[in-house]
């Protein structure tokens, strides 16, 4: 799914009214249907709405929202904020409709503090004030109204986007003139502003809500920003030939380990193992050998001149895919032969954990990775690559510039991870919850697009379908055991079931 400006959202709503003779006030009724499906699903009619509008068309879908919320029977309250220079046709052909409801209580407000609660039940607070036109810091008495709404504490419900906040980059924006939502329902695609931690007080949790745009002309615009959907992870699957067999499916060597993290080349060869690789070995110190043969019998093990580090691996030959860094430590030895390995290695190459903070100690090795490599690291591995950034923004610009630089791929591990390509094309990851931010959970990630890339996938196939299958079985998982229970292992025990379901 492409991620979208806002002339772009324009352009697609008027194609959509040209191309389907729908009028622009029969288009906002269906946004208002279907925002309404969603919020009656989830709130009962025991809840009063606080329905305030701005005097363009996001205000116009408000007014929409609130004249069929009365029509279902909620008690509604609508409130019309008109501190705008402009007044859309659709928002007053819309207001004139709700005006024909009897006994309907709508408030042209004089200022922000008009903006009260008539009733001390359930009260939630639908924000449609700005839509996603926005462009610049909200002031004056716009941002007044804004406060007043976040003064209330309550549960605020924004259409298609915050109020306050803009589309992409929000450097310089002051937090308390953005609304803080709970619920964002986002008309047809995600927003980039949502992705990033920054925003995340004021995004609250997004649904998308399908409108009726169309699809053909959404998919068809240019973007470098992606959303990874199921619908793309199940057309980058491969399916097993009937008379396939084990040499058919790759062998990956995992380096990893380091006296007291063996653990991580356990983590990393059964996540490698249960992503289909049809040969795993795991190139371990001497310490760290009866701990994989019986932790992970299924893998091959070879072990390294060192007894407690990784110093060198002599033959590559055998292997389709090299995995390096969890657990392996930072020593001058594992420095030599981390850039051993980058020289002599042909096969693409996942690197992560301490081999990153290698290369961030020696910056010029970057330029020799192989094109197409693939670094997965969390913000603080990356801020050591790149730079420390500011915004999250800034680290998204960094992640991009840093990927097309290097002619590699850059995870950049967290909430909706990002996966900027060599060409600056970013793909943020739908899949994942907090339980995943546990110790081993980056292990397992290695693996599992270790175990796609000896299997023969494309290094950009890879990343996309290794981090929505990651967070998938994270996601599996939580429903299993809760978040707060969740450890890294059972992320590769439900790599089956996250398969099974991307599969049908």
């Amino acid at each position: 799914m492409k991620i979208l400006t806002a002339e772009q959202i324009r352009t697609a709503d008027s194609y959509t009214i040209m191309h389907e003779s729908i009028s622009s006030i029969a288009l906002m009724e269906r946004a208002a249907d279907a925002c309404n499906r969603w919020i009656s699903e989830h709130f009962s009619k025991e809840t009063t709405f606080m329905v305030v509008c701005g005097t363009g068309n996001n205000g116009g879908d408000g007014l929409a929202i609130s004249r069929q919320l009365l029509d279902k029977g909620y008690d509604v309250q609508t409130f019309v904020v008109p501190f705008f220079s402009k007044i859309s046709e659709d928002f007053s052909v819309n207001k004139k409709k709700l005006e024909k409801i009897k006994n309907v209580r709508i408030t042209e407000i004089k200022d922000a503090e008009d903006i009260k609660r008539e009733s001390y039940k359930n009260v939630v607070i639908i924000d449609a004030i700005f839509g996603s036109g926005l462009s610049k810091p909200v002031e004056g008495k716009l941002a007044e109204v804004i406060q007043r709404i976040n003064s209330l504490q309550l549960q605020v419900i924004a259409i298609d986007m915050p109020s306050g906040l803009a589309m992409e980059d929000n450097t310089g924006f002051d937090r308390k003139n953005i609304i803080r939502a709970r619920f964002t329902l986002t008309f047809e695609t995600p927003k980039l502003s949502f992705l990033f931690a920054d925003n995340a007080e004021n995004v609250g949790e997004f649904y998308i809500v399908d409108i009726g745009i169309d699809k053909k002309f959404l998919a068809e615009q240019k973007s470098s920003n992606n959303w990874v959907t199921q619908d793309m992870a199940t057309r980058l699957l491969r399916h097993r030939a009937k008379f396939s067999h084990k040499g058919n499916y790759g062998h990956a060597l995992l380096i990893a380990g380091g006296y007291g993290k063996i653990g991580a080349a356990v983590l990393g060869a059964k996540a490698c193992l249960r992503t289909g690789a049809g040969l795993v070995t795991a190139h371990v110190p001497k310490c760290g050998y009866e701990i994989l043969q019986i932790s992970a019998p299924e893998t091959m093990v070879v072990t390294d001149e060192e007894e407690q580090e990784f110093s060198r691996i002599k033959d590559l030959s055998k292997f389709n895919a090299i995995g390096i860094g969890p657990g392996i430590g930072t020593s001058e030895k594992a420095a030599k032969g981390l850039k051993m390995l980058i020289q002599e290695a042909s096969v693409n190459m996942v690197i992560d954990a301490d081999a990153l903070n290698i290369l961030s100690e020696n910056k010029t090795w970057l330029s020799f990775l192989k094109p197409e490599s693939i670094l997965t690291p969390h913000p603080g591995e990356f801020a050591r690559l790149a730079g420390k950034s500011s915004t999250a923004f800034e680290a998204y610009t960094k992640q991009r510039e840093f990927a097309k630089k290097y002619n590699a791929y850059v995870i950049l591990k967290g909430a909706y991870s990002s996966i900027a390509a060599p060409g600056g094309e970013v793909y943020f990851n739908s899949t994942g919850n907090p339980g995943m931010a546990t110790a081993g959970s980056g292990d397992t990630l290695t693996g599992i697009i270790l175990g796609l890339l000896a299997q023969g996938y494309p290094p950009r196939q890879a990343v996309i379908l290794g981090v929505y299958l990651h967070g998938l079985a994270g996601d599996i998982a939580a429903q299993e055991w809760g978040e707060n229970a969740l450890i890294a292992e059972d992320i590769t025990n439900c790599l089956g079931k996250a398969f099974q379901y991307i599969s049908n």
